[in-house]
């Protein structure tokens, strides 16, 4: 039987020309959160089972690759439900990962510990186009600082990164999941329907609050709750102020909310950002895992009609593991996306250095084989890139495939057995 030559379904090969793109993207990546004082970091893709199932990854714990126990521990014949044939698998996300390396770590970790951590993620979802089973994320977080002075940072730091690929006129969305539940609260609706509520109001972007209303209303909810919620949000804008007098109308409920540290990260995220883009308070935002405890935001990207970053606070998951509460905050943006966006827009990698390549024909001596990687390692030693590759009887062709891959014409020589043709 022959051999299956596609890639198992939801995963994919990545051909050279993305791989140079998606090289240099991880090199900035590297290069800008480092300037920003983050710590590279890795954990392993396999994590135990009962972390995976602690009810912090949302609906990502129902796309978990399971890994069968192995040897003796994997007992087919007194195995009654899937769990009894499962101790592991594959992570969805890199946030619960960090959580126990953290909690594993710390007293080998500077406090706070600025996190960054690149690596690929698993989820059986189903596949479709620009969403796999098999993804790159990239995550930067910082452990044991509850100040707004990490929102900060994190905002900073993704935005500058963006901005060095050349993305602009993006919105950084800022919302706070203590403002979700002190709306919900004040419109009347039951705690233990708050994420039945929350889900129905993350549609907003797609069916509006009109939508939203309607949505509600056939859930079960009483109307004059609906109305008292879609309310606040047909009165509430996207600026400072708008936070302040929203504020003072879930103040009278009691609110536990410290509404001057959104305006204070919006205020600073303003004044000291180095690339073109807004900061907007949007009380709709919602983010779908139920680890987030305080502060949430995205970036949205209206051109590209998506978000390409997202990312809260989620000061309660570290004290699953240690026992005591712990603050964390963190930043993820869409690697995925951001190739995708940038092979779209058939991005060229920057760079000083040229691209050479050296087509030998058949047959040549040792000597002048020897020559011509003289000439070669001349080139490399100047910081060039020289491909050396045997020149094929349709020469043509192969130039062609060659300029297609980002060579120059000028750059491609052909090497003869007696002298050197340019």
């Amino acid at each position: 039987m022959a051999l299956i030559k596609k890639p198992v379904t939801g995963m994919k090969d990545i051909l050279p020309k993305e791989m140079i793109i998606r090289d240099y993207v991880t090199s900035l990546v590297k290069e800008t959160y480092k300037n920003f004082g983050f710590t590279p970091m890795e954990t392993p893709i396999v994590e135990h089972i009962e972390n995976l199932l602690s009810k912090n990854g949302g609906e990502n714990e129902k796309l978990i690759f399971k890994v069968l126990k192995r040897g003796e521990k994997l007992n087919l014949s007194e195995a009654k439900s899937e769990n009894d044939l499962s101790d592991s698998g594959l992570r969805y996300d890199l946030t619960l990962p960090l959580a126990r390396y953290y909690s594993n770590h710390a007293n080998e970790l500077p406090s706070p510990f600025k996190a960054l951590q690149i690596g690929s993620v698993f989820r059986a979802d189903r596949p479709q186009k620009g969403r796999f089973r098999q993804f790159t994320q990239c995550d930067i977080d910082i452990l044991g600082d509850g100040s707004c002075l990490s929102e900060i940072e994190l905002i900073l730091a993704t935005t500058t990164l963006l901005g060095k690929l050349d993305f602009k006129g993006f919105t950084v969305r800022i919302n706070d999941r203590r403002i979700l539940k002190a709306m919900a609260a004040y419109s009347g609706f039951k705690e233990e329907d708050y994420d039945n509520v929350f889900i129905i109001l993350d549609k907003m972007d797609k069916i509006g609050l009109l939508g939203v209303k309607e949505e509600l209303v056939n859930s079960g909810f009483a109307p004059e709750a609906v109305d008292k919620y879609t309310g606040l949000f047909e009165n509430t804008g996207n600026d400072r102020e708008s936070i302040k007098k929203l504020f003072d109308i879930l103040s009278v409920e009691g609110s536990e909310l410290e509404g001057n540290e959104l305006i204070t990260i919006i205020d600073s995220v303003n004044a000291t950002k180095t690339v073109d883009f807004k900061v907007e308070f949007d009380p709709s935002l919602v983010r779908g895992m139920s680890y987030y405890t305080g502060t949430i935001f995205e970036i949205s990207m209206d051109e590209f009609g998506s978000s390409v970053a997202g990312g809260g606070r989620y000061d309660e998951m570290i004290g699953k593991f240690t026992g005591s509460r712990t603050p964390a905050c963190g930043f993820s943006i869409g690697f995925e996306r951001i190739i995708t966006i940038l092979l779209e827009k058939d991005f060229k990698v920057p760079g000083g250095r040229e691209s050479y390549a050296f087509l030998l024909e058949k047959g040549m001596s040792s000597e002048r084989i020897c020559d011509i990687m003289k000439e070669a390692g001349r080139l490399r030693e100047e910081g060039n890139k020289v491909l050396i590759c045997q020149m094929n009887k349709n020469k043509k062709f192969q130039k062609e495939q060659l300029i297609k891959d980002g060579y120059e014409e000028k750059n491609i020589r052909d090497f003869y057995h007696t002298d050197f043709k340019k």
